[in-house]
């Protein structure tokens, strides 16, 4: 059973994800992120300006991508998402697995493991 404080971590980590992954909207980031955010992503520089500016872009490169999230996870002050980008139509995209670790009601620490979605695999099970 979840804590009130694991349901709130996980609600403000999927309300992020909605709202500034999703559209990769960086003017809402303040909104989730703390100041002294701490980055462990090889894909971006450290800080909230430095996500920002990945985020900005990430919607330039691919205007047209989309986020689906696939599952998510909490314990306690940690939030696992696991989802399927997608850069545009077509695209097999990229298994990405984020952990969050949220304090004081903001994301505080960040970890990824991106993977290509192979369009040829000895696996028949999906990624998902």
């Amino acid at each position: 059973m979840r804590t009130a404080a694991e349901e709130a971590n996980l609600k403000h980590v999927l309300e992020m994800f909605h709202q500034v992954l999703v559209p990769l909207d960086s003017t809402k980031v303040d909104q989730y992120i703390s100041p002294d955010y701490i980055q462990h992503s090889q894909m971006a520089a450290p800080g909230v300006d430095s996500l920002k500016a990945f985020l900005d872009a990430r919607r330039g490169d691919s205007p047209d991508a989309t986020q689906e999230m696939k599952r998510a996870f909490v314990d306690g002050d940690h939030v696992i998402l696991h989802y399927h980008v997608r850069r545009f139509k077509g695209d097999p995209g990229f298994a990405v697995m984020d952990i969050f670790r949220v304090a004081d009601g903001l994301i505080v620490e960040h970890w990824d493991c991106v993977q290509e979605v192979p369009t040829d695999s000895p696996n028949p099970n999906s990624m998902f």
